[in-house]
């Protein structure tokens, strides 16, 4: 079992570089548009277009009419591909729709992703079916997950004991893999769209960090990554930037532009650091 270091305090510098990657990758996606060009191309860890290219919004046409079971079977399908590919640098996004709706050709090239993300997921959902990737051998496992808890009613301690009862579950399970913990992400409060705001509002902002404290402790103590979005996210409120939500919780295009610099930088200055 490989022993992943605690460099954990290192936050205000990759967080500084990644709000000038964002302003980078920002530019970057307007000069395509305006030239019409495509955006990037990246490795899938299945070949099927149809339910690996899904867009930036709570729109996935059949895959977003497919019942929790159904969606569990694709899943585990494709989970299948992988582990039969031994896809380089195999890594997992693990979650709920933010996770799901990560435009595949935003996501960093140099890996093979696989998307275990479903829409509405919540803590103990996510822990009864993570043996459907058991036989891939990923490199890197970047989980998020919690929001649907919390707008669904879940206490801070059932969250927080979901979320380590699945830390011990893929630390037992892929030893050798890198595993980061995703920061929850705040909402747009008072200025939300999402059809179910008024639940959203129910779960103040404040409530979302006290959680984050309690989750960056809980990666500490088991020894995993973490990662900080949160900070990336806000704004001088503790509110979700509107510029980088689509409906006051789900993401933006502009939004998963910055999640995925975050992805990159924290690779950079931490993963790919822990390997030397």
């Amino acid at each position: 079992m490989t022993t992943q270091p605690r460099r954990r305090n290192r936050f205000p510098l990759w967080v500084s570089l990644s709000l000038l990657g964002n302003v980078i990758c920002l530019l970057s996606l307007s000069f395509l548009l305006l030239k019409g060009k495509p955006l990037p191309s990246v490795p899938q860890a299945n070949a099927s277009s149809e339910t690996r290219n899904p867009p930036p919004s709570p729109q996935l046409g059949p895959r977003h009419q497919l019942t929790y079971d159904q969606w569990v079977e694709l899943l585990g399908r494709e989970a299948q591909v992988a582990a039969d590919k031994r896809s380089r640098r195999l890594t997992i996004l693990l979650g709920d729709s933010l996770s799901l709706w990560f435009p595949p050709q935003l996501l960093p090239t140099d890996r093979t992703w696989l998307n275990q993300g479903i829409s509405g997921e919540t803590s103990a959902g996510l822990f009864r079916r993570l043996d459907l990737f058991d036989r891939t051998k990923p490199e890197t496992i970047f989980l998020l997950i919690g929001i649907n808890d919390l707008i669904r009613g879940v206490d801070d301690q059932t969250i927080l004991q979901n979320q380590e009862r699945i830390i011990r579950y893929l630390k037992r399970t892929h030893p050798q893999t890198q595993i980061v913990v995703q920061s929850l992400l705040p909402h747009a409060a008072a200025g939300a769209k999402w059809e179910g705001r008024d639940r959203l509002q129910g779960t103040p902002n404040s409530r979302i960090r006290n959680l984050n404290r309690e989750l960056a402790a809980i990666t500490r103590a088991a020894d995993v990554y973490y990662l900080d979005l949160h900070s990336l996210f806000t704004d001088p409120k503790g509110n979700l930037l509107p510029e980088l939500t689509s409906d006051g919780l789900h993401l933006s295009l502009q939004g998963y532009w910055v999640w995925r610099s975050a992805l990159q930088t924290f690779s950079q200055l931490e993963l790919e650091q822990a390997k030397r």
